[in-house]
């Protein structure tokens, strides 16, 4: 079924879970910068993937023992594989290692052009398998714009070069492998799979793939002390095990393109949670950038009413 007809059939109130989904989501996703940033010395980056992955993937067994058992369909490790490595392993270490090459201002803004990429290439797909059936209004093209400009505004881009091209290329890999990431799972759900199914193999391909970097790291590892402990927790439990559950709800009702929107509220929520647990301060270009970030959100998600009934995804029925 083409995305913008589920989404036009999508009852309102599983419409509103699917965003309440993705807020929650994007509040854990954005906390975590502050406990990466305390259990990193530690746990070096991929180590840390691995440490909170493991954990992630007990806690999704646990769920899945409360949820129809699915034995995994061998069809569908084409896409469990890829998309648990595109999205788990590829991602953070595109992501980790981009960081530490180029300013936390640059790599907001190479991440928030993960919506505006997103739609354009499920434009470019649908066009070039003649579905015609991506048909997301000017409403969330405008408003992946403007969610795109608060950020900008939100992590103070200077637009000063670090001259890093390495850095750049790995950013430009974590965006990428984010996209890839979506466009692999949404075949799953077309399949009928639930979301337990998915994001539990996908936790548990993506925490193999961080295997091997561990070895690497080995003589870099910590003693970790009760902080350090928690926020591996808190990584584990609310960012990979809840997080990427709530996302692949998101995900199934809101589609790909909208979905994906939300990332850009990530550095709204790291600085604001920056101001108020580090005290960090906040400049009114933040506090407007922050604004902006969340009204470009609202406007992709915004339901109109059309000529037709009233539908959550702001598109018309036909």
């Amino acid at each position: 079924m083409p995305e913008n007809l589920t989404l036009q059939r999508t009852p309102n109130s599983r419409w509103k879970n699917a965003v309440l989904a993705n807020v929650v989501c994007v509040l854990f996703w954005g906390f975590s910068f502050i406990s990466i940033k305390i259990a990193v010395p530690v746990f070096p980056p991929m180590t840390l993937g691995a440490v909170r992955f493991a954990i992630a993937i007990v806690l999704l067994f646990i769920m899945y023992l409360f949820y129809p058992r699915t034995k995994l369909n061998p069809a569908d490790l084409p896409y469990l594989i890829s998309s648990g490595l595109a999205g788990v392993t590829f991602y953070f270490f595109c992501e980790n290692n981009g960081v530490a090459l180029v300013t936390a201002s640059e790599a907001s803004i190479i991440v928030a052009s993960i919506p505006v990429l997103t739609m354009s290439c499920e434009w470019l797909t649908a066009k070039l398998r003649r579905t015609g059936a991506f048909r997301l209004g000017w409403r969330h093209w405008l408003g992946a714009l403007v969610s795109m400009a608060g950020v900008v505004m939100v992590a103070r881009v200077s637009f000063a070069l670090s001259g890093s091209i390495t850095g750049y290329v790995f950013m430009a890999g974590a965006a990428l492998c984010w996209v890839i990431y979506g466009f692999l799972t949404k075949p799953l759900f077309n399949r009928g799979r639930s979301q337990i199914y998915i994001v539990f193999w996908q936790n548990f391909f993506g925490f193999l793939g961080f295997l091997p970097f561990t070895v690497w790291e080995y003589k870099n590892w910590g003693t970790p002390n009760l902080s350090v402990l928690f926020h591996v927790l808190f990584l584990a439990v609310c960012c990979s095990a809840l997080g990427y559950w709530l996302y692949a709800h998101a995900l199934d009702v809101l589609g790909i393109s909208v979905s994906s929107v939300f990332i850009n509220l990530i550095p709204v929520v790291t600085v604001v949670a920056g101001f108020f647990i580090l005290g960090d301060r906040l400049t009114w270009l933040q506090w407007i950038g922050a604004a902006l970030a969340l009204a470009g959100v609202y406007l992709t998600t915004l339901p109109k009413r059309t000529a037709g009934r009233r539908g959550p995804s702001g598109l018309s029925r036909k």
